[in-house]
């Protein structure tokens, strides 16, 4: 009986002592991790500023592959929000709301700093830290490194209490999970910023458009990377379309539209095309409709490469194209999504905007394929009135999955809720590559 006691009354101490180490507790909790990437601020501050990205730097897929995200809210900025379920006890469900972004994305760069807070709904325990109300993360950003080209990005994860002594008692385990979710996240973040082209778009406005399919003529061919040879190429490949053009009967609906297949260390591959105002061509003898693509012949693979057409006029040839006449093919083409910005001087300025799209697109989680869905650009003045370096160019991006505006376009604007897992490719925008168009709609 004397042995019964002493057992209680050590198990009431324990309680005792509990209770006192409890309450003695501070009623809120926090712990950080910080790690300096060499990267745009600017970048930095979008991606964290949205959740499209957060399935691929955040580390729960990588505690559970099958974990399932869901966006809802706007796709940037505050009321952004993602949730996710899973059956592993390292993830479980839980969901992060973007609570506010200080300053304004357009001010980052100027003022070379910024916060981030999120808000964190998760459902813990009190073994893994995940107890308590309230609990958030608060980023901040600032420039960092001798040259101030890097920069520090702070993770804090902060919890209350309140008197709740189980909750205080928990914060014993705040190095647990949540440090560990911040650090996975911090390195997974690294890698993802270390894929995006680090150059700053920040004098580009980017836009999100849709373009309607169009009927075009096209001729695909390539140049050695300087503007004289390019432009002598271009300048050849309209001759032979104008030539198409007339023979068909056809006239352009649309700005000349250069679609980029493949921009080399030497060599820049390109199609040069024209929209035409009509989809029913007669080639040699026989009416066909574009838009109702014929099987291909057996072999026609040569006579999708410029200058190199075996195929007999009237062919139809891969990926929807039907061969005119020498190295002119014609094809339905644009048709979807796109991210577009104008760029206003020397053409040479237009591969550093596709660069930039390209950038904006991944910091924002825009879904693109840049092999299948060609850049194109819209020559928008005439080169017969317009000097040369002050020429106007429209730069697509065909996109999907992404929402309806940029948040430059309608910063309050609120997209539908839409699954994390990729579009098919069947939604995709009609292939770039496989023919040229001008969305002359998007401006």
């Amino acid at each position: 009986m004397t042995r019964v006691i002493e057992v209680i009354v050590a198990v009431l101490m324990v309680m005792v002592l509990g209770l006192v180490v409890a309450l003695l507790l501070p009623d809120e909790g926090s712990t950080s991790r910080s790690i300096e990437v060499s990267h745009d601020l600017r970048h930095v501050y979008d991606i964290l500023n949205n959740y499209r990205r957060f399935p691929d730097y955040g580390v729960l897929r990588a505690y559970d592959p099958n974990t399932q995200f869901t966006f809802s809210g706007p796709a940037y900025g505050p009321g952004a929000a993602v949730s996710w379920k899973s059956s592993n006890p390292k993830v479980l469900d839980g969901s992060l709301d973007i609570v506010s972004a200080q300053p304004a994305a357009s001010d980052v760069s100027t003022q070379g700093s910024a916060t981030i807070v999120w808000k964190l709904r998760h459902r813990g325990g009190f073994l893994n830290g995940w107890y308590g109300h309230d609990q958030r993360i608060e980023i901040d950003l600032e420039r960092a490194g001798s040259s101030q080209k890097l920069v520090r990005v702070t993770m804090r994860y902060k919890v209350n209490y309140g008197w709740n002594l189980i909750d205080r008692l928990s914060q014993l385990y705040i190095h647990g999970e949540p440090a560990a979710f911040i650090q996975y996240t911090l390195n997974n973040l690294q890698n993802t910023l270390a894929s995006i082209p680090n150059i700053s778009y920040d004098g580009v406005r980017p836009q999100l458009v849709h373009t309607p399919r169009q009927p075009v003529l096209f001729v695909s061919t390539k140049a050695k990377r300087t503007l004289d040879d390019v432009d002598a190429a271009t300048a050849k490949a309209m001759t032979e379309i104008d030539a198409a053009m007339k023979k068909l009967g056809v006239s352009a609906a649309g700005q000349p539209t250069t679609f980029t297949t493949d921009w080399g260390d030497e060599y820049y591959r390109f199609d040069v095309a024209v929209p035409i105002n009509s989809s029913t061509l007669t080639v040699a003898g026989q009416s066909d409709d574009l838009s109702q693509p014929g099987a291909p012949a057996a072999a026609t693979a040569a006579a999708d490469q410029a200058g190199d057409s075996t195929a007999a006029p009237g062919t139809w040839l891969a990926k929807g194209a039907l061969e005119v006449e020498g190295p002119v093919q014609a094809r339905m083409a644009f048709g979807g999504h796109a991210l577009t910005a104008t760029w206003n001087g020397s053409p040479a300025g237009v591969p550093l905007t596709r660069l930039q799209l390209k950038a904006y697109a991944l910091t924002h989680g825009y879904a693109f394929d840049d092999g299948a869905h060609r850049f194109y650009d819209v020559l928008m003045t005439d080169p017969a009135t317009t000097a040369y370096d002050q020429q106007t160019f429209n730069v697509y991006l065909p996109v999907f999955g992404a929402p309806a505006q940029t948040p430059e376009q309608a910063p309050a604007a609120a997209p539908a809720t839409a699954s994390s897992a990729p579009a098919s490719s069947a939604s995709a925008p009609a292939s770039a590559g496989s023919v040229p168009a001008a969305a002359t709609s998007a401006g």
